[in-house]
């Protein structure tokens, strides 16, 4: 976006970024992969550590559906690599194999996280955070059944912890993607996101 910032009709020193459950995830890895780094991230429902219990443990949620097999998940995955988007259902046992069995750290990756935690240290984003880190605002419901709200809370005491500005807005009884929250409450929570990155692009 940088390169292209004539392109796109961007300032390329004013960049922002912003995801949800997994792009949650990429925002937060934003915060220190890239040099120069976003003027702010907005993570919603994202998570900063990828090998903890609620992703290298089954489950209790994803195992109340009908369990799927390894043979069913590798099925489902295929062979060729894909960049476009496939429907859910035929990718989507693969993930509910991995979090019925607590694997997705390990098939993802290929390596352990019980025996080699240390080589994740790149990849969770709660331990880079240093008083470089870019403000950051954390959204989360407080019952999300897939990244546990807990994940959210974590990284808002990092944050602390090493002086960053930050926001950290809890979305009381909302599920994962906000699901359950009110309309009014979704509004304010995406006002509150555009006034950040205002603040802090300025």
């Amino acid at each position: 976006m940088r390169n292209e910032a004539g392109r796109f009709g961007i300032d390329r020193d004013r960049i922002a970024t912003a995801g949800g459950s997994a792009g949650g995830y990429l925002t937060q890895m934003a915060g220190f992969c890239l040099e120069p780094r976003p003027r702010a991230l907005v993570s919603y429902y994202g998570y900063g550590d990828i090998i903890g219990p609620w992703y290298a443990d089954p489950d209790e949620f994803y195992r109340r559906q009908p369990l799927v097999s390894k043979e069913e998940a590798l099925a489902a995955v295929g062979t060729t690599a894909i960049a476009e988007p496939l429907p859910k259902t035929q990718r989507g046992k693969f993930y509910l194999y991995c979090r019925q069995n607590g694997l997705w750290p390990k098939e993802v990756t290929g390596h352990d996280p019980r025996t080699e935690a240390r080589w994740f240290d790149r990849y969770c984003p709660i331990r880079n955070v240093t008083a470089k880190y870019p403000p950051t605002l954390l959204i989360h419901g407080t019952e999300d059944t897939d990244v546990p709200y807990s994940l959210s809370r974590d990284m808002d005491a990092k944050l602390t912890s090493a002086g960053v500005k930050h926001d950290f807005i809890t979305v009381a009884g909302a599920g994962h993607g906000l699901t359950g929250a009110k309309p009014e409450e979704i509004a304010r929570v995406a006002d509150h996101a555009v006034q950040f990155i205002k603040a802090h692009t300025k």
